[in-house]
């Protein structure tokens, strides 16, 4: 209850409307001023009227100018007196801000411990993503130029692959965690016909987009000699990344994250293309996995690398040698036939025609 010194009496305020409070206030006034309990001093109380106009309290007595107010009209003053607080309070602050800036400034975000941090690449000049407009196995057309604004993963699979098939459950965690800012799109490479892979979609609870691999689909994003091979895409459309193989979905956090602009603890680093994304990049490589040019000089590596980029791999990959390099650096055929060229070029032996590589020209010295 609250008490306010007006001088005002019981009987003339008018929220006390009820006939039986207010012959309780027809006490005597000398009652009211004069009765005191155990000697204590005279102090001002308060007391609660319920809707039926009785008196709550415990040892009530009244003092002069004694101030009654009903609950609903308390309970409006007081949160007038709060809302009036929270105001000050907000101007005040306000008023700091403008006044100390530097105190108020906030505190830039904590750089993450180069020793320790996550590195995540991404191509340093990336192309644009190919075009791809095609049905998925739903009858529903998917769109290149619905992914505006968009991370996008176009992760090439089969339903016989076992790490296509492990990364599933994967693919669907990123998509329920990103939602409309990520969209996943699969591309099946399975010689079954697609009433098969639907079936084995909806067994998996596949609910991303998945359309049946063309050659030309696949030719046009540099070739898929591995699966899964998944291409990142950024919210311009273009292909930042490739990963070749399962690929940690910790991973995946990272580069999603910060391709939308979301705080992460990783630190992004780029790089060139030269054929990690795109095979046919491997052209403007100078240097190639597993192969050494010691001991060459700049005109002779040239032509040691042009022959790497004409000559095609006999392993059966269809790829140039260079290409071969990159995509596996395993592979003992394309590590042996890069060695010979560097021998030959340093002996200056004139090079064996051989069948040129598919979509590489014939040799030029």
């Amino acid at each position: 209850m609250i008490h306010s010194r007006v001088r005002k009496t019981y009987a003339g305020h008018s929220l006390l409307s009820t006939s039986i409070v207010k012959s309780i206030l027809k006490l005597k006034r000398a009652a009211c001023w004069g009765w005191r309990q155990r000697g204590y001093r005279q102090r001002l109380r308060s007391a609660r009227i319920d809707t039926y106009g009785a008196v709550r309290g415990r040892d009530l007595y009244c003092v002069r100018y004694d101030f009654i107010m009903e609950p609903v009209a308390m309970f409006r003053r007081n949160l007038l007196i709060l809302g009036l607080s929270a105001v000050a309070g907000i101007s005040l602050f306000g008023a700091a801000r403008m006044v100390f800036p530097r105190v108020f400034a906030a505190a830039p975000a904590a750089r993450p411990d180069d020793a320790n941090a996550p590195v995540i690449r991404f191509v340093k000049n990336p192309e644009m993503a190919p075009p791809l407009q095609a049905i998925d196995l739903l009858g529903r057309p998917v769109n290149k130029e619905n992914w505006a604004g968009k991370v996008v993963i176009v992760n090439f699979w089969a339903t016989w692959c076992p790490p296509c098939r492990e990364e599933i459950p994967e693919l669907l965690e990123l998509k329920r965690e990103y939602k409309d800012r990520l969209e996943i799109v699969g591309i099946s490479e399975d010689d079954d016909p697609p009433v098969s892979v639907l079936k084995f979609a909806r067994q998996k609870g596949m609910t991303y987009p998945i359309v049946m691999a063309t050659a030309e689909l696949i030719e046009s994003f540099g070739g898929v000699p591995a699966l899964p091979t998944s291409f990142l895409i950024d919210t311009q459309g273009r292909v930042v990344q490739k990963h070749s193989g399962l690929y940690p979905i910790e991973g995946y956090n990272l580069e999603i994250r910060s391709l939308l602009g979301m705080p992460t603890d990783a630190r992004a680093e780029t790089f060139v293309d030269t054929g990690q994304v795109f095979l046919k990049n491997a052209a403007n490589a100078t240097e190639l996995p597993g192969v050494s040019f010691k001991g060459l000089t700049a005109d002779q590596k040239k032509r040691a690398l042009r022959r790497m980029n004409t000559e095609g791999c006999t392993c059966g990959c269809t790829l140039t040698l260079s290409q071969c390099r990159v995509n596996d650096t395993g592979c003992p055929v394309s590590g042996d036939m890069t060695a010979q060229i560097v021998k030959d070029v340093v002996k200056g032996t004139k090079p064996a025609r051989t069948p040129p590589a598919k979509g590489a020209s014939s040799i030029t010295e």
